[in-house]
Formats: structure tokens, C-alpha cells, sequence
């Protein structure tokens, strides 16, 4: 999967709650309490493992997740990403 250009990746996130950090996507997550912040980090877990495309997942604050999405081998942001920030959208 090829490298997003900025451009592109500016454009797919106008409408989304993600935020870019370098060459990664990002988002936080808020829950009533840690077993509903677990929960959501297992079902992270499943749809990533789908995919074949895992973030990276923090866990903080008790009852808060950070997710983080690139594509390491492309180096960059690839749509992969994107899709994969999609479904976890869908998740919560």
C-alpha cells in the first residue's frame, strides 16, 4: 500500500475525530470506567487482528485509551490506516 501525501491525508481528516502526530494518525477515547476501557482495547484488538493492522494502544488515566495508526513498513500513513481508524470508530 503506497504512502499517503499530505494532501491526502489532510482531506481524510477534515470530517474525522482523528488527529495527525507526525507520521501517524491518533485519537482519544473516553470511557465511564477502566472495564469499559478494556473492553473497548479488546475489541480494538479483534478488528486488528482481522486486518492484520494493529495500533498502538495506551491505556491511561484509569479509564482513557490513546490510539495511534501508521503503517511502518510504508513509513508513513497509508489508507490502511484510515480504513482501520474507520472500524475503530465503528467500535465505540
Amino acid at each position: 500500500m503506497a504512502r499517503l501525501s499530505d494532501d491526502e491525508i489532510n482531506e481524510r481528516l477534515q470530517s474525522s475525530q482523528w488527529g495527525r502526530q507526525d507520521d501517524s494518525i491518533v485519537r482519544e477515547f473516553e470511557f465511564d470506567d477502566f472495564k469499559g476501557a478494556m473492553a473497548f482495547v479488546n475489541k480494538v484488538a479483534d478488528a486488528a487482528e482481522a486486518a492484520d493492522h494493529h495500533p498502538d494502544i495506551l491505556v491511561h488515566d484509569w479509564n482513557s485509551v490513546r490510539l495511534t495508526f501508521t503503517n511502518h513498513s510504508e513509513g508513513g500513513l497509508t489508507a490502511d490506516d484510515f480504513e482501520m481508524a474507520g472500524r475503530v470508530d465503528g467500535l465505540v
